[in-house]
C-alpha cells in the first residue's frame, strides 16, 4: 500500500491504463502507415512478378521478417510483461523461420521441376499470405489479417492479370482518359469562374 502511495505521490502512476493514457495521441495514418508499407510492398512485389514473369524469391525472403516486426509492433502493446513480450517475439520468429523454410523448399530443384516460374511466384505469394493472416490471429491484430487476406486475393488477381493482360491495358487506358476528359472540364469551368 505505502509503495502505490509513494508512486502517486511522486507524479508517477503505476496503473498502466493511466500510463497510457498520458502519452501523446498518434494520428491513425501514423498508426496504419507499417500495415500500408507491407501492402504498397506486396502489390509491388506481385506487380513485378506478373511483369516480368519470373518469381523474386530474396524480395518475399526480405518482406517475411519486415512483416514478423510489423506482428511484433502490433501485439506489443498486448504484451503486459517481459514475459509475454519474449514469447510474443519467439512465437513470431518461429512462425517467420518456420515460412521461410518451407518457402525454401518450394525452391528446391525437385520442386522446381514441377512448377514453372509463374506457378513458384504464385506460391510463394499465397504461402505469404496464409503466414500473414496466421500471424494476424496470433497477435489478435485484424490489422494483419486483413493484410493477409489482400495478399491471398492478389494470387488470383495476379493470375487473371497474366491471363488478360491486353483487356487490363484497354481497361488502364479508358480509364485514363475518362480522368483526363473530367480534369481538363473540370479545370476548363475553373477557369471561366475566375
Amino acid at each position: 500500500m505505502e509503495t502505490t502511495e509513494q508512486g502517486n505521490q511522486a507524479g508517477r502512476s503505476t496503473d498502466p491504463k493511466i500510463t497510457m493514457s498520458r502519452l501523446p495521441r498518434v494520428s491513425p495514418w501514423v498508426s496504419n502507415l507499417p500495415y500500408g508499407l507491407v501492402l504498397i510492398l506486396t502489390i509491388l512485389g506481385v506487380a513485378y512478378t506478373s511483369y516480368f514473369k519470373q518469381p523474386i524469391m530474396g524480395y518475399w525472403e526480405l518482406l517475411a521478417p519486415v512483416i514478423g516486426l510489423v506482428c511484433v509492433g502490433s501485439g506489443w502493446s498486448s504484451a503486459n510483461d517481459r514475459n509475454a513480450r519474449i514469447q510474443l517475439i519467439a512465437t513470431q520468429a518461429l512462425h517467420w523461420a518456420a515460412f521461410l523454410l518451407v518457402m525454401n523448399m518450394i525452391l528446391l530443384p525437385s520442386v522446381q521441376t514441377i512448377l514453372n516460374a509463374n506457378a513458384t511466384g504464385l506460391a510463394v505469394l499465397m504461402l505469404l499470405a496464409l503466414g500473414t493472416f496466421t500471424a494476424g490471429v496470433h497477435v489478435l491484430s485484424w490489422q494483419v489479417c486483413l493484410l493477409g487476406i489482400i495478399m491471398a486475393l492478389c494470387v488470383p488477381a495476379a493470375a487473371w492479370i497474366e491471363a488478360s493482360a491486353l483487356i487490363v491495358a484497354l481497361i488502364s487506358i479508358a480509364a485514363f482518359a475518362i480522368g483526363a476528359v473530367l480534369w481538363w472540364h473540370w479545370y476548363g469551368s475553373r477557369a471561366q469562374k475566375t
